[in-house]
């Protein structure tokens, strides 16, 4: 039976691993990328790194299979990812590493022009996330049990609200996140909900 549990540090490869398994747009990236860690060092390790108390996994018998992580200030994360993260990957990846328009190339230049969401939409859903699941471990009500595990860390700490980005293409997650009330802030690219529970 898989359970939820909070990341260990032993769950790392793991976390790589699933966030490479799930990046093209819910599907596997592993053809897309020549580098199997990079799309991991700009979606899931720097917040493993700077808030592991915020990151949970769904477990199973062949292993961790899902995850969610987060940062209950964006603002607060966003500054420590640009000026610690992102440094040292700047000297490994320079840009150019990879050509423009590829899967590699496209972490890079994240890695040198990090996301910034807009203003307004941080004021008022100050949390963010990442969550992702493998295909074995979708539907069994796990990917909500992380977002009621993580939205409790986030109210603890004083985060009233939480956001998070997707493609449009990801019908299925979008779905998902309709499902549990998020709300649609920017033409399916942006949405947000409170960080009250689910039930």
């Amino acid at each position: 039976m898989p359970t939820l549990r909070s990341f260990e540090s032993s769950d790392t490869d793991a976390c790589y691993s699933i966030c490479l398994k799930t990046a093209d747009n819910g599907g596997d990236a592993t053809e897309l990328h020549t580098d199997p860690r990079i799309v991991g060092e700009v979606w899931v390790a720097p917040y493993l790194t700077r808030h592991p108390e915020f990151a949970f996994v769904v477990e199973d018998e062949e292993g961790v299979g899902g995850y969610i992580v987060g940062a209950p200030f964006t603002d607060d994360y966003d500054g420590w990812a640009d000026q610690e993260w992102f440094v040292p990957l700047r000297e490994k990846y320079p840009l150019g590493s990879f050509p423009d328009g590829t899967a590699d190339g496209v972490c890079v230049n994240l890695m040198h022009n990090p996301l910034r969401m807009p203003a307004e939409t941080v004021a008022a859903y100050p949390a963010h996330l990442h969550i992702d699941l493998l295909q074995r471990l979708q539907g069994g009500g796990f990917g909500r049990q992380l977002m009621d595990a993580l939205f409790a860390s986030c109210r603890a700490a004083g985060s009233p609200a939480i956001h998070l980005g997707c493609s449009p293409a990801n019908t299925n997650a979008i779905a998902f996140y309709q499902h549990l009330g998020f709300e649609d802030l920017m033409d399916g690219f942006l949405w947000g909900r409170s960080t009250e529970p689910l039930s």
